[in-house]
């Protein structure tokens, strides 16, 4: 059935169906697909070099020394004004952590590591958290759980399944394990722009919201925390967003395809 066909059927059944724009084309997905590869490489590099006592601007020199040679450009730097390559968000920062020369990496600290990658004009993202040295066993599950939440949210996805049932499976897994889900930020199409439609929540109700339909490619990237949901903005660089509790956050993100069959990870 071809994309008008599939349009005709669900939104005569009253379901919400993605844009043309939204599903890419097999050039496009090859493209993302190479962006991806290079985006897990420079991941596999900072997990190889990470550790206690250096700086996150270091972090942001391996992302950005790596992400060149292997021939990429780091999507971050300059996008509406973030002033580097990658974004390192540690402890009770949800995202957006600006790399800092006097932000030294200790032990028990966890940190998540957000990369996204432009080759030849396509973008892959993803993120991935690390633990330092001895970490509080509360911190610990919740980085497990954080990926347990991520990966079963993608083993349920399938072409024609519905877009909030990404969110409910996350929040579900969270709850369970005691933990709360971030509402405020989700994850994004992406592949052609950084940040494209549609916003992906990380909760919901089950069997509702738009139709997946093969050829859409966004991410999955959910912000589990220790305590409350709820998150501030720091106002003093207008990037960063912790919890408004002081408890730990955790994030994991893949770049997910939308397959005939099922889903390809292009990014993680």
């Amino acid at each position: 059935m071809n994309y008008e066909d599939l349009v005709k059927k669900y939104t005569a059944l009253g379901i919400k169906t993605p844009t043309k724009k939204m599903i890419k084309t097999e050039e496009q997905i090859e493209g993302i697909r190479q962006a991806g590869i290079i985006n897990t490489k420079v991941l596999d590099y900072v997990a190889a070099h990470i550790h206690a006592g250096m700086s996150t601007e270091e972090i942001d020199q391996l992302v950005a020394k790596k992400t060149k040679e292997l021939g990429g450009i780091c999507a971050p730097l300059n996008y509406e004004g973030f002033p580097k390559s990658v974004c390192t968000s540690i402890n009770d920062a949800v995202c957006h952590g600006i790399p800092d020369p006097h932000t030294i990496l200790k032990n028990g600290d966890i940190i998540n590591v957000d990369c996204t990658t432009i080759y030849q004009g396509y973008y892959a993202d993803a993120s991935r958290m690390f633990m330092i040295g001895e970490v509080d066993p509360i911190a610990k599950r919740l980085v497990e759980v954080s990926k347990e939440c991520l990966d079963l949210a993608v083993k349920n996805l399938k072409p024609f399944s519905r877009l909030r049932d990404i969110g409910y499976i996350i929040e579900e897994h969270a709850k369970a394990n005691g933990f709360s889900v971030v509402h405020e930020i989700g994850g994004h199409g992406v592949g052609i722009e950084f940040h494209e439609d549609p916003f992906i929540y990380h909760y919901g109700k089950k069997n509702t919201g738009m139709v997946l339909f093969p050829g859409m490619v966004f991410t999955i990237e959910p912000m589990i925390t220790e305590g409350s949901r709820e998150v501030f903005l720091d106002a003093s660089n207008n990037w960063t967003i912790y919890t408004d509790d002081g408890g730990w956050s955790s994030q994991f993100e893949y770049t997910v395809l939308i397959t005939e069959t099922g889903v390809q990870i292009l990014a993680h």
